[in-house]
């Protein structure tokens, strides 16, 4: 039988290894506002929105799993004090200001889905599908860096076969609007 400092030892190393290996998988995302005007970042399923004045950053931390995950700039947001209600220009959710749901197009749209278990890899892309409202770039840590300047751009996805990319599991994103 472990004498008590021995079985205290051995639970901090397994509490430990355990925090290590579940935040090994989380995957940082900074959202940055470089246009010259406020604008509303969204993000589903993790994040919901902020308010974004030029120059800010915002950011959110998506655990492994998530699969289907974007992000899009909002424009001329007006919202009622509390947040509760209001309505965007380009990119509005049902007139929240923390959205539950995707933007109404167009949008530009960081997309993203973070590898779990043996799945230890990310994919990621700008499509514009779904039309285009802003400037972007989206870069992962450990993968190609992408750039949507314009409408068309060769860096987005524009129909939905086109390929995505790949990134090592455990990296972290920069989302950067008007680059």
């Amino acid at each position: 039988m472990a004498s008590p400092p021995a079985a205290s030892t051995v639970f901090f190393f397994l509490l430990l290894l355990g925090f290590t290996a579940s935040s090994a998988s989380a995957a940082t995302f900074t959202i940055t506002n470089n246009c010259s005007f406020t604008m509303w970042p969204a993000a589903v399923p993790v994040g919901g929105g902020v308010e974004l004045n030029p120059g800010q950053t915002w950011t959110l931390n998506v655990p492994a799993g998530t699969n289907g995950g974007r992000i899009w700039g909002r424009t001329g947001c007006s919202f009622n004090s509390n947040g509760s209600s209001g309505h965007c220009d380009t990119g509005d959710c049902a007139g929240e200001l923390s959205c539950r749901g995707p933007g109404t197009p167009p949008t530009t749209e960081a997309e993203y889905t973070i590898g779990s278990g043996a799945a230890q890899q990310d994919f990621y892309d700008i499509s514009i599908i779904d039309g285009y409202n802003l400037a972007m770039d989206f870069s992962c840590s450990t993968g190609k860096a992408l750039k949507c300047r314009e409408q068309g751009c060769a860096d987005a996805v524009l129909f939905p076969d086109d390929p995505i990319h790949a990134c090592r599991g455990n990296s972290n994103y920069q989302v950067t609007f008007c680059p």
